[in-house]
């Protein structure tokens, strides 16, 4: 869970935004940055000093994200009698380890993209929405016990508009695009060792009847 935790959030940490001016030219190139945490937080302190006179106060723009919800998904079931294998080499000789199927999950992500001016927001928005259609898939190394890897796809279910602008003129303005997104991903159980099979026995009898008896 961690690690498709860590691969989302990677997927938006070199958001670039650009400032011109009236003649076109680029006068600020700056790189977004992205947190986790819940959208309430980063608005709650913004309405405690709106004026910028605390360190503590939050620069716009920036990403967060969070999660939102983790569910079974039915529809991903593999069959739970299968096991994956993997044959180890040591010192005390070969090992084969095994492990059950995996169990599919479904984890809800929402990235709040907060700005103070339309227009950051949605140089913002446009690096990230062309990349889901509505899927996105990563491949991530989340079974390293056995040595296998998985696709990933995380999906974009919903897009957002809000302006929390209230108040009077001297209150600070925040526009959020609240994008959600479902990662579909996979749990794996205990890792078992035993040894290899060398030797097999099979007894077998010359004496059996030539025709086997009809029904």
């Amino acid at each position: 869970m961690r690690k498709v935790v860590v691969a989302f959030g990677t997927m938006f940490n070199n958001i670039q935004l650009v400032r011109m001016n009236n003649a076109g030219e680029v006068t600020q190139t700056m790189k977004v940055p992205l947190a986790y945490g819940p959208k309430n937080k980063w608005l709650a302190r913004l309405r405690e000093d709106p004026n910028l006179t605390k360190k503590v106060a939050v620069t716009l723009p920036r990403i967060g994200f969070e999660i939102q919800n983790i569910s079974y998904d039915a529809s991903r079931k593999l069959n739970s009698i299968q096991k994956l294998k993997k044959v180890n080499s040591s010192a005390q000789g070969k090992t084969m380890s095994q492990q059950f199927m995996p169990v599919p999950y479904n984890m809800d992500f929402e990235l709040n993209i907060m700005a103070k001016n339309s227009d950051d927001a949605l140089q913002i928005v446009e690096q990230i929405l062309p990349f889901f259609q509505p899927d996105y898939t990563v491949t991530l190394n989340d079974n390293a016990a056995m040595g296998t890897t998985r696709d990933i796809p995380i999906v974009l279910t919903n897009v957002g508009y809000e302006d929390s602008y209230e108040g009077d003129m001297m209150t600070r303005r925040a526009i959020i695009y609240t994008l959600s997104f479902t990662a579909k991903f996979y749990l794996y159980g205990p890792v078992t060792d035993q040894k290899v099979i060398k030797t097999v026995q099979v007894d077998q009898y010359t004496d059996l009847p030539v025709n086997a008896p009809k029904r």
